[in-house]
Order: C-alpha cells, then sequence, then structure tokens
C-alpha cells in the first residue's frame, strides 16, 4: 500500500494562496512515488484577493476551501475533517497564502498567530512522530509551532536578486529555531523532529530547480513515513 499524505493548500495563486507549480510539483512525486495526496484547506474567506497581472489587491472575497479546490481538482476537504491517524506524512506548498491565509506572518512576521485548524494538525503530526514536509514560505509554521526546530528557507543572504526572501531567516531565528543555509535544489532533514524543509520560489531560480528541490522533500517525507 502506498503513503497517504494530507497537504494542506491556502487558496490558489502565488500572490494570495497556495503557489500553484510548487502544489503541481508535491502531487507529480507523490504519484511518482505511489503515494496519495489528500487535501485539506481551511474554510475561511483569504485575507485578500490579487489581481495577478497587476500585482494588487482588488475588492473581490474569495473562500480559501474554495480557491484551493482549484488544485485539488475538486477533491478537497475541510481542514478541520482532518485525521491524523488515516494518514502518514504531512506536505504545506509555499506560496503567499500561507503568510496571509494560514497565518497571519506576511503582516505580523514573527509576531504571527497560526490558523487554529493548521496548528492543530501541525501539532498531531508532530505528536504521532509523523514526518512533515514544508516549502518556500511555509517553514515559518514550523518555526512558530516548534521552537527549537531546524529548518530552511534557503539562504540568510540576498545574494544580489537570488533570495528576495532572505531576511525572513532572522526573524525565524528569533523564534529560537536553527536555519542551515541550503541552495534552491537542496533540502534539511531535521530528524528529531522528522521535519523536512526546502526553500522552492524563496529562490529566483529555474522552475526545473524548484521541482527538483522540491522532489527531494517529497522523497525524504516518505522515507520518514
Amino acid at each position: 500500500m502506498g503513503k497517504k499524505v494530507a497537504v494542506i493548500l491556502a487558496g490558489c495563486g502565488v500572490y494570495d494562496g497556495s503557489e500553484i507549480h510548487e502544489s503541481s510539483a508535491v502531487m507529480v512525486h507523490l504519484s511518482r512515488e505511489r503515494a496519495e495526496a489528500e487535501f485539506y484547506a481551511p474554510d475561511i474567506d483569504q485575507m485578500h484577493v490579487v489581481n495577478h497581472m497587476k500585482g494588487q489587491p482588488t475588492e473581490e472575497k474569495r473562500n480559501v476551501l474554495a480557491e484551493s479546490a482549484r488544485i485539488a481538482r475538486g477533491n478537497v476537504k475541510d481542514l478541520a475533517e482532518l485525521k491524523v491517524k488515516e494518514l502518514d506524512a504531512l506536505i504545506i506548498p509555499g506560496g503567499f497564502g500561507v503568510a496571509k491565509n494560514l497565518c497571519t506572518w506576511a503582516v505580523e512576521g514573527k509576531d504571527c498567530t497560526i490558523s487554529k485548524h493548521v496548528e492543530d494538525a501541525i501539532k498531531a503530526f508532530h505528536s504521532a512522530k509523523k514526518p512533515i514536509g514544508l516549502c518556500c514560505i511555509s517553514p515559518v509554521l514550523a518555526a512558530k509551532i516548534l521552537p527549537g526546530c531546524e529548518l530552511t528557507v534557503g539562504q540568510d543572504t540576498e545574494e544580489g536578486e537570488d533570495w528576495p526572501y532572505a531576511k525572513t531567516v532572522e526573524a525565524m531565528k528569533e523564534l529560537g529555531c536553527k536555519h542551515v543555509n541550503k541552495d534552491v535544489d537542496e533540502i534539511h532533514v531535521d530528524v528529531k523532529n522528522k521535519l523536512v524543509t526546502t526553500s522552492a520560489f524563496m529562490c529566483n531560480a529555474p522552475i526545473h530547480e524548484i521541482y527538483d528541490g522540491v522532489g527531494k522533500m517529497v522523497k525524504e517525507v516518505l522515507k520518514l513515513a
């Protein structure tokens, strides 16, 4: 039997939801490893809706669960229904929706609050010693919920324009986490916490390198499951 992996989505679209290419990469790599993805999202309104051509918020209102269904091809459940005992692992792709809809990091940084159902899910998988995979900005969730954990969001210096979100590392360290610098096609494994992280679009890198890094994360999560 293949592993069953919960994938928590935060909407649909890089600027106000889950990053579509990261989410797709997770789906493809899980499928390749004969694992089953079970999609979840919170049934809440998005923080805001962004016109992705202009990069500006609009007056629309959209629901995170309904928007996540676009990525999951309709097959998505309310996060409140997640049952950890029926699942082998958890993966959360990135995208600004993680920092806007799953928590308030986008506006409050390290002082953010985490959505109750998201926090409950992460704590439940951690308590059950089941692996958690996080990419792009989603490691900030672990930084807030699992003090002292080890993780990566890439590099801690901008290196020209390669790592535009490098300052995220400083905030994560202030939460008591150990950050490990990694390139975009690498992962970091916190063995103690069964936490696997990779930077994905925290780096301005070719999309195939993002895809490869996410693939390594998925493989390691399944290995730990």
